[in-house]
């Protein structure tokens, strides 16, 4: 075992500890540490990195970097102030923290029956899917072969689960354990051979594990009796992560896995995110067959309720109290979503805005950013832009639009900000939602005139953030000024209607004569309406954005007789007519 600070990485159960506690790593990620542990003190070149941990198959250098989110994330490294993995810019990477050989048996003094407790202590809300696989495991210890599909969007915790559940795995299986690779030239089989290599199987079956090569003939039959050979002299666990990035070959393989007949103790977990990767098609249709066939199951994680989100901050915290605050925050701007609300927990953990109190201990709030980018933390951010990133470029830009109104957007209105037809927008916008898990299709509306269209949201409010926050400040403000001039011709004759929208996107924009134009009207509704709390709001707002006019130009007298301020003119109040 490799001891570095807290840290010891045991390579003989292949997981990591921290001050005793262990923490589950992905077999990829745990594979990249230990190559720079082991190597510590020197550069580690992207490609002797990749060819060490992908002999025979080429993986671009760009995956390496998602590996490192995670591997910092569990470290808490700071990739601007290193401690234990610095990057070389278009070179590689150097372990740089010190490291000494640990002889302490850790891992090894805890029993089997402690480990499950230990694995699923953490494990919040997703008890009844942990039965359904344990029970899924004891009708393959029975002979009948078993494939299960744990979908989500990302961050929903498959992994988090998927981990727990290979704790709860009888000793009598044997596990191997696949990961499905983005961003790579795929080989066929690739994470089916990955997992089954670390099974050291018989001279016969490592023949044909070994001599697989993309587009061999036989290579599916030869595979499917192979693995079929090998779950008849043992039960199989068959444990493949992010299956949405695998090739074909590998689906058509879990197919015939799963329709051939006969007793067989065999186990399928393969974890499946939504996406838009060249085999989208072919999972869904594979997914839906199987389930309408009853050979397969499918296991969809919901985001956790406020109760469950609750729970699993007490035992994040390892506290039976915490600031009712601290619950709101994390459940308003999580959503529900385990991984944005451990995130953004430690966001606020780093922050000091969330610190234990002198003298009791008891953990209290140091303040709240308003802002949800303030509450972002920058790694979560980077990794939804990958996320992003592999997204077409058209897709993309449509995505950006979208994120100018709010969360929930119209296709007209992301046509608006582009500039571009609405057919042409709406059927992208269907394409991204049908294939992506942050955005739903919402229904329809009709505007004025009879025009239909589409209404859609983002899954999360962190998507917009991410999706608003990488477009240039021209460039966003562009796309503000022209959903602005949409919806002032749009409602034209009825621009009370949508006034405070209007004027809120002419803030953003910076046109600032126009946006007070808005609020005006938006007052004098909120008075007619006799809201005269809300008109007095808005005369702040007024004032606020006056503030960017240098010149304030002589008043005008409306129709009503009573005298308002001109459209350059912020001065006035609206107090003479509300009295009125």
């Amino acid at each position: 075992m490799k001891q570095f600070e807290s840290f010891t990485l045991d390579t003989g159960n292949e997981c990591l500890w921290d001050s005793g506690t262990r923490i589950a790593l992905a077999p990829k990620p745990f594979a990249v540490l230990r190559y720079l542990v082991e190597n510590a003190g020197r550069l580690v070149s992207h490609d002797e990195l990749l060819d060490a941990l992908w002999p025979d198959i080429y993986v671009q250098p760009q995956v390496l970097r998602t590996y490192m989110l995670e591997l910092r994330k569990v470290l808490g490294d700071d990739p601007r102030n290193p401690r234990f993995i610095r990057s070389v810019p278009k070179r590689g990477y150097c372990f740089i923290a010190c490291v000494a050989e640990d002889l302490a048996p850790r891992a090894a003094a805890v029993n089997h029956r402690q480990e499950k407790t230990t694995s699923t202590a953490g494990l919040v809300g997703r008890e009844r899917e942990l039965a359904r696989l344990c029970a899924a495991m004891h009708e393959a210890a029975a002979g009948k072969r078993q494939i299960v599909f744990l979908t989500g969007e990302a961050g929903i915790g498959k992994t988090a689960l998927l981990d727990a559940f290979r704790s709860q795995l009888d000793t009598e299986f044997a596990v191997a354990v696949g990961q499905c690779i983005p961003g790579f030239a795929r080989q066929e089989y690739y994470p089916l051979a990955d997992a089954l290599r670390q099974l050291q199987p018989s001279d016969t079956a490592a023949s044909v594990f070994n001599g697989l090569l993309p587009g061999a003939a036989r290579a599916a039959g030869e595979l499917c009796a192979a693995v079929e050979d090998l779950a008849r002299q043992k039960p199989l666990a068959l444990l493949l992560e992010d299956l949405q990035w695998t090739d074909e070959a590998t689906l058509h393989l879990l197919s015939a896995l799963a329709r051939r007949q006969g007793k067989l103790h065999l186990l399928v977990v393969a974890t499946l995110a939504p996406q838009t990767g060249g085999s989208a098609e072919a999972i869904r249709a594979l997914v839906h067959d199987l389930r309408i066939r009853r050979l397969c199951a499918e296991l969809s994680l919901p985001r956790l309720g406020k109760q469950e989100l609750t729970a699993m901050l007490h035992a994040r915290l390892e506290a039976s109290q915490l600031p009712e605050e601290l619950h709101a925050c994390v459940f308003r701007n999580s959503e529900g979503n385990p991984r944005f609300a451990l995130t953004v927990l430690d966001h606020l953990l780093a922050e000091g805005l969330l610190a234990r109190a002198p003298g009791d201990g008891a953990w209290e709030l140091r303040g709240l950013p308003q802002d949800l980018e303030e509450l972002t933390p920058r790694e979560l951010a980077r990794s939804l832009e990958l996320e992003i990133e592999r997204l077409p470029e058209r897709e993309q830009r449509v995505l950006e639009a979208a994120s100018i109104p709010t969360v929930a957007f119209p296709a007209w209105m992301v046509a608006a900000a582009l500039d571009e037809d609405l057919v042409a927008t709406e059927e992208v916008c269907d394409r991204i939602a049908r294939r992506m898990s942050f955005v739903q299709r919402a229904g329809e509306e009709e505007l004025p005139g009879g025009t239909r269209s589409a209404f859609y949201a983002f899954s999360h409010a962190l998507y917009r953030e991410v999706l608003y926050q990488r477009q240039s400040p021209a460039r966003r403000a562009l796309r503000h000024a022209r959903v602005a001039r949409c919806l002032r011709e749009i409602f034209r004759g009825r621009e009370a209607l949508i006034a405070l929208d209007a004027a809120w996107h002419h803030e953003a924009a910076g046109e600032w004569k126009e946006a007070i134009a808005m609020l005006r009207i938006a007052a004098l509704r909120a008075v007619e309406l006799r809201a005269y709390g809300e008109a007095a709001e808005l005369e702040v707002r007024i004032a606020r954005i006056g503030t960017h006019i240098p010149a304030a130009p002589a008043q005008t007298s409306g129709n009503d007789g009573l005298v308002w301020p001109a459209a350059e003119d912020t001065d006035v109040p609206y107090s003479a007519h509300m009295k009125a």
